[in-house]
């Protein structure tokens, strides 16, 4: 079968579309007939492998060549200890080497796929929507009528948040550059914040809760635009202000009433389900950008790391029989 691979650490360049033995699955795993993927930082880190993975032992190399891991697709096969799904079923979820022509993944790690969706639009969900939905709901433990602002949300995760913070009930400002200012608006939100015109932690608006989707801002400024209550909570940007606020966070916690909080997402198939209903309802729509084939995934991840993306870049998978 065709993949993405990387045998060596480097930019996208180093990504190559190759045959590979086509993956069996564990018992507790299926096999996918991959439809589609999409593509997130995680990813770009993986492919580079910054800023600590060459520092592993024995890491020089990449262990596991592939890459991906939100994926869309068929179950083609399970393993004698998977019950929940058979072939044929149409599913999302997260697996190893999502950019492939086929992949494997832990039943517990997937979920049927939203009636309404296409297999592109399920693929843009997984690790980012999640991402959103856990920042919101388990770390800024987000309630109806708390006032949310939004930090990157233009971006994959961003886009996710501004919605299903809307889900919740909340009062939403979504910060984000000019081109973006009407796709923050079309999602929902009720206030947008143009970063190009001004620095709103110090406009003196105070926040309930504060995700830093793509945070640009130091601990200290996000901390300054909370309200007494409030919480900031980290789930992307550049690596100097998640180490920041990794170090900072449980010291300044424990100061005041104001909380900040990092978190890596824990992908599982309960949240999942959560999100397919929202995408059932019309709660929440993937904002794609772009789409690749797989054999443009370098390409689709040299895109990603301009850090323009509007929404989620997807690969899409064509096989020889497909209508």
């Amino acid at each position: 079968m065709k993949a993405a691979v990387h045998t060596r650490y480097g930019p996208p360049d180093v990504v190559h579309i190759t045959d590979v033995e086509k993956p069996v699955p564990r018992d507790n795993e299926v096999s996918l007939r991959v439809r589609a993927a999409s593509v997130n930082p995680l990813d770009r880190y993986l492919m580079r492998g910054a800023p600590l993975i060459r520092l592993i032992p024995g890491l020089r190399k990449p262990k596991d060549p592939r890459l991906g891991a939100d994926v869309a697709g068929q179950v083609e096969a399970v393993g004698r200890n998977a019950k929940q799904f058979k072939p044929g079923d149409e599913v999302f979820g997260v697996c190893r080497g999502a950019l492939a022509e086929y992949a494997c993944a832990s039943e517990d790690k997937l979920a049927p796929k939203p009636a309404n969706s296409s297999f592109a639009d399920a693929a843009a969900v997984p690790v980012a929507a999640i991402t959103a939905l856990q920042g919101l709901r388990d770390k800024g433990r987000i309630q109806p009528g708390h006032k949310v602002l939004v930090d990157g949300a233009s971006g994959g995760v961003g886009t996710f948040a501004v919605q299903i913070a809307k889900s919740f009930g909340a009062e939403v400002t979504a910060v984000c550059s000019t081109r973006n200012v009407d796709t923050a608006r079309s999602l929902g939100a009720d206030h947008v914040f143009d970063y190009t015109r001004g620095n709103f932690t110090k406009r003196g608006q105070r926040y309930d809760l504060i995700l830093g989707a793509n945070a640009h801002h130091s601990i200290f400024d996000y901390r300054r635009a909370l309200s007494a209550e409030g919480i900031y909570v980290i789930a992307g940007g550049g690596l100097l202000r998640i180490f920041q606020t990794m170090l900072l966070a449980p010291i300044l916690s424990r100061i005041g009433s104001k909380k900040t909080r990092f978190f890596i997402a824990n992908i599982n198939q309960k949240d999942l389900v959560f999100l397919k209903d929202l995408l059932e309802a019309g709660k929440v729509v993937p904002v794609i950008d772009r789409r690749y084939p797989l054999s443009a995934a370098a390409e689709a991840l040299r895109y990603l790391e301009e850090g323009h993306a509007q929404g989620k870049v997807v690969i899409t998978v064509e096989h020889g029989n497909d209508a």
